[in-house]
């Protein structure tokens, strides 16, 4: 079947048409719902007068049930007209033992013909399509919830289809042919991260489609395509488990804004809803209720940028290490055991002795230190009662009430967190104002000790976790995270790119949180041509790093007599992208001072400032920090004041890496006085 080009093309038309037919059955389901609905509201408005509770209740869920109806027909459309931009993007001609090949055309989404009940497009994710990714040519095999189906794979086909158009295919016996991969990854990029369906390789797929992880770790090299991966094994679990689980019920934590909006794309193009997302400091503010201020850590970031403080280095590091969460645990062990000062408690002429007390106290170990006052006073209550043989007195209630919690020597987290360091005898490591403002390193030990000791139920109902950019959080924020989501998680990042090396965590540190973690490493690079992937090999090596045989201009490090020369050279290459026929071009600075500065000398239109604040991510020129950079890829990046006197210590080491490793196509480099020795050869 379709064996020829032509023959393709033919078929093209045919499901196209097809399409076309699907979407007009949509609109008159549609116009049938909306004239429905309009005579439903009418006949209610007319009749309400003579219509019961019971009456009125039915109606309401009549209308709902239409308008979920039709929002679904809304939904379905949508899809139908997507398909027929791109119908599909591969094919495997499939024979099971004894039966001859049957053909299977895979898309983004499945295309049903009512008519003949027959399946003309399977979804990317459907158990049949595991076979694109996963085999060559020859025998192969795909999972069904009633076991394994074996056969053989005659033929394999790749199909780049654009507005309705057929612009080339390509059959292959090898995975995802490279040929594909090429074209898509040479392509320019923009201000959305796009979705993979077409070229996701067999190990890619197997994060994907994996099902058994209760937490898994994706530990990738920069470009490796790990955000994308995890988003796309979203997708495979929302459809996968689409009875019990929604878009709704996930959360994404992502680092900032900008980060949230370039990825927005991805799950809506693989026809999934908005997932919720929120960055860790949101989810800090909504823990401590709003009642501490705090730095920011893109601040603490800047702070060690700006001011190589020692004693400032020695606090993160202390709090970012595994030796500190022990520390915390120890410490509450210790204020259960020796915080309470034990006393018989007279409530009128009844004494209830200590024995009683600690008995009670004991029942609730389970429960969080602090709630378990008022589940003892609540037993204490009736333990009084029945002593003295009547109900007790507003007066006696209050006094059991109130003299329990007095017992503890404190009654607010943050007191304890004080004490904690005069307990460690390591008073000079909290830093606290009068205002009571917190430094970072602070923020998630402080709502740690809330959660063992207050409990914090906040959000239960979230099914599933994702975590990214995770080298950036510490052993102290994932506890937090491990108490706080009981669900399923999926934790990716790359140690190499991390912004704070004082506060940096591994695979490895994760997996001493979560041991029950699933490590996969990836270490194939897609974004950056192998002279750029080269050349960022000189700040930080990692000798696993293999970057796809992609090819394009070295690098350039080019030295000016001064910053005003280097300014005006790279208001000039400004003006080269701008004619280039290139979509995005970053400027990566190492602190948001050199980025406004940079900003101010090139004012030009279509040139953005991206700050901490920024909320969207949009193509042409782009001026920001290597942290507000992590995550997104330029066409271009220029690197400016790439000097000695700019990248000395290792934090400016893990930006420059950073910055380095945004460009997928081109690499420029400028500076002033003596280059950086993190790039001498």
């Amino acid at each position: 079947m379709n064996a020829t080009e032509q023959e393709e093309r033919e078929y093209l038309e045919v499901i196209k048409e097809k399409l076309t037919l699907a979407v007009k059955r949509v609109d008159d389901a549609v116009k049938q719902f909306s004239d429905e609905l309009r005579e439903k509201k009418q006949y209610i408005h007319e009749h309400q007068s003579g219509m019961d509770d019971a009456d009125m209740v039915a109606a309401g869920q009549s209308i709902n049930r239409m308008a979920f109806t039709g929002g679904a027909a809304v939904a379905r459309k949508r899809k139908l007209l997507k398909l027929g931009q791109s119908p599909y993007f591969g094919r495997i001609d499939f024979a099971a033992p004894n039966k001859a090949a049957m053909p299977v055309y895979i898309g983004v989404y499945s295309f049903l013909d009512e008519q003949q009940r027959q399946n003309l497009i399977y979804d990317w994710r459907a158990p049949i399509s595991s076979m694109f990714y996963d085999f060559e040519l020859g025998e192969a095999s795909y999972t069904t919830p009633s076991g394994p189906i074996k056969g053989t794979i005659e033929l394999k086909r790749q199909y780049k289809i654009r507005d309705g158009r057929l612009e080339f295919m390509l059959d292959s016996g090898v995975n995802i042919h490279d040929d594909v991969l090429q074209r898509e990854l040479a392509k320019s990029s923009d201000d959305k991260m796009k979705n993979i369906v077409a070229t996701i390789q067999r190990d890619q797929n197997a994060v994907i489609r994996n099902e058994d992880a209760t937490v898994m770790v994706i530990q990738g090299v920069a470009g490796s395509g790990k955000t994308s991966i995890a988003l796309h094994r979203i997708a495979f679990l929302l459809y996968r488990y689409r009875e019990t689980i929604a878009a709704k019920d996930i959360l994404i934590i992502s680092p900032n804004k900008v980060f949230a909006d370039y990825i927005s794309n991805v799950l809506p193009e693989l026809g999934e809803e908005h997932i919720p997302e929120m960055g860790m400091e949101e989810l800090a503010t909504d823990l401590l209720e709003g009642r501490y201020q705090f730095q920011t850590f893109f601040e603490q970031v800047s702070a060690l940028l700006d001011d190589h403080e020692p004693a400032f280095i020695e606090r993160i590091q202390f709090k970012s290490s595994f030796e500190f969460l022990s520390k915390l645990n120890q410490y509450l062990l210790h204020i259960e055991n020796t915080y309470v000062a034990w006393a018989d408690l007279r409530v009128g002429r009844t004494v209830v002795p200590v024995a009683v007390l600690q008995q009670k106290f004991r029942t609730y170990h389970r429960v969080p230190l602090l709630k378990r006052f008022a589940l003892v006073a609540n037993d204490i209550r009736a333990y009084v009662r029945d002593a003295a043989g009547r109900k007790l007195t507003g007066q006696e209630k209050a006094t059991i009430g109130e003299g329990l919690p007095r017992m503890f020597r404190f009654n607010n987290v943050l007191d304890l967190y004080r004490d904690f360091y005069q307990w460690v005898g390591r008073p000079e490591l909290l830093k606290l104002d009068h205002r009571l403002h917190l430094e970072y390193a602070d923020v998630f030990a402080l709502i740690y000790l809330r959660l063992r000791l207050e409990g914090i139920t906040a959000y239960e109902q979230v099914k599933h976790l994702l975590v990214d950019e995770m080298q950036d959080y510490t052993p102290v924020q994932y506890a937090v995270l491990s108490r706080l989501f009981l669900c399923r998680k999926t934790i990716l990042g790359d140690v190499s790119q991390t912004v704070n090396p004082y506060s940096a965590s591994s695979a490895e540190t994760i997996e001493r949180v979560f041991p029950q973690a699933d490590i996969v490493k990836l270490y194939r690079s897609y974004r950056s041509t192998v002279e750029i992937t080269a050349f960022a090999q000189r700040i930080a090596p990692n000798p696993h790093i293999m970057p796809l045989e992609r090819h394009g201009q070295e690098p350039a490090v080019v030295r000016f007599d001064g910053q005003q020369e280097e300014l005006a050279a790279i208001q000039q290459l400004v003006l080269a992208f701008q004619g280039s026929g290139n979509h995005s071009l970053g400027i990566i600075c190492k602190t948001l001072r050199q980025a406004k500065q940079a900003h101010r000398a090139l004012q030009a239109p279509g040139v953005h400032l991206l700050t901490a604040d920024s909320t969207t991510f949009k193509e042409g020129v782009v001026i920001t920090t290597a942290h507000l950079a992590k995550g997104l890829e330029f066409d271009e990046v220029i690197v400016p004041f790439a000097s000695a006197r700019t990248y000395k210590t290792e934090v400016d080491k893990s930006m420059l890496y950073v910055a380095c490793t945004r460009a997928m196509h081109q690499l420029t480099l400028t500076y002033s006085g003596e280059l950086t020795t993190f790039l001498s050869v």
